[in-house]
């Protein structure tokens, strides 16, 4: 069980252990010190020369482009367990392009319940009052860091819009129990930092966005989109008040633009990065696939647990424990002062231990370390006695 803040303050034996530990620095580092929430950690052994190259210099158009690509889109839809009937495609944009993508092509029918507890889901909100115009027909549900929103209040006859992972909180939604199995409306989901470490019920998915740059560790600038059958119908019987970009135009003629999701894509993908996304799959199989990757997730997750249990002035961003990322994992520090945690963090980026786990700009400060898929257990294990030091180092005097 995860101690409280108060039941660690009690402890003031452990206290001294943890002092004791952390005095000297520790005598091993992690061997690869990414720890970045994304871009994130290339899997473990990743080379380029790995890459296949056949494809590069050649037109996406070409008979190999197009298999190169169709063969990403089938890989992943097999690893994750995609409903044979739902589309996978590759858009441009990255994440951010892909959910933008189904914001504008997609909403305006029914009304919007739009779920907001970290600054992505806050820029999908502003984006659809602001620039959409939808605030008439928006019920906005808002929580602070740390905490979900009251989810239950998902409602079946509206589009339901929130992020499954919270990449700058470290909250995750431990279930999507609260989407109606009869709901009249869409469940447009961000899971770019949970998709290949977290689970998905499909049954309650009908849009879903990721990124390659998260779990995969691939590159950045791509984007894959997810459609189910209700989504389709949806774009295929409802045409936006709003002028549509290029780059958005998911149909043709009032249907579906089934290319698409077949490896053509709407602009000039970077066959380098769908070459290191297909090294990436073949990696995931050779870890167990979708389980294997969850389970070495959740045991990144498992290690900082154990080392916040054993931390008096440690605690996770996120308040309840059912919510707490297993990538984006996020810190609460007591008794060291903002600087002082940029201090923290520059001090282990300089003794090439961890890079850029410093908390997101916009929240709470902290330490965010990523702690999906491609992270070795080892190099979490070795990463947690060097936080303990660093600390130690420059805590408040």
């Amino acid at each position: 069980m995860m101690l409280t803040q108060a039941n660690k303050a009690a402890r003031p034996v452990l206290a001294m252990q943890a002092r004791a530990l952390s005095a000297s620095a520790p005598s091993a580092k992690p061997e690869n010190p990414m720890f970045s929430s994304g871009p994130c950690a290339k899997r473990p052994g990743w080379n380029v020369s790995a890459l296949q190259t056949d494809s590069l210099g050649r037109s996406h158009r070409s008979k190999i482009g197009k298999e190169r690509l169709g063969k990403v889109i089938e890989e992943s839809k097999r690893i994750l367990g995609v409903p044979s009937d739902y589309h996978l495609g590759i858009v441009p944009g990255s994440d951010t392009g892909a959910f933008e993508m189904a914001m504008w092509s997609m909403l305006g029918p029914k009304p919007l319940d739009a779920f907001a507890f970290e600054s992505f889901g806050s820029g999908w909100l502003k984006d659809a009052l602001n620039e959409l115009k939808l605030g008439d027909q928006t019920a906005v549900h808002e929580a602070d860091y740390g905490v979900l929103p009251d989810m239950s209040k998902a409602r079946k006859d509206a589009d339901v819009m929130f992020t499954y992972n919270g990449t700058t909180s470290g909250v995750r939604v431990p279930n999507l129990d609260f989407i109606a199995d009869d709901r009249e409306g869409l469940s447009m989901v961000d899971a770019t930092s949970a998709v290949f470490s977290m689970k998905i019920d499909w049954s309650k998915v009908d849009v879903l966005t990721y990124s390659w740059q998260k779990v995969l560790g691939g590159e950045g600038a791509h984007g894959v989109l997810v459609l189910s059958p209700r989504a389709v119908e949806r774009l295929e019987s409802h045409t936006p008040s709003w002028p549509m970009p290029k780059v958005f135009r998911l149909t043709k003629k009032g249907k579906l633009n089934g290319d698409i999701f077949k490896g053509s894509t709407i602009n000039t993908p970077s066959m380098l990065c769908v070459e290191d996304c297909l090294d990436a799959l073949k990696w995931a199989d050779s870890v167990g696939g979708l389980d294997g990757m969850i389970d070495r997730s959740e045991k990144n997750l498992q290690i900082v647990r154990e080392w916040v249990e054993a931390t008096p002035y440690a605690s996770f961003l996120a308040q309840e424990p059912s919510t707490v990322s297993c990538t984006s994992i996020c810190l609460s520090l007591d008794g060291i002062s903002k600087d002082n945690i940029k201090k923290m963090t520059s001090f282990l980026e300089k003794e090439d231990v961890a890079y850029d786990i410093g908390s997101y700009r916009d929240a709470p400060p902290g330490l965010r370390i990523w702690g999906g898929a491609t992270v070795e257990n080892e190099d979490m294990k070795k990463l947690m006695p060097w936080i303990s030091h660093a600390y130690e180092k420059f805590k408040d005097q």
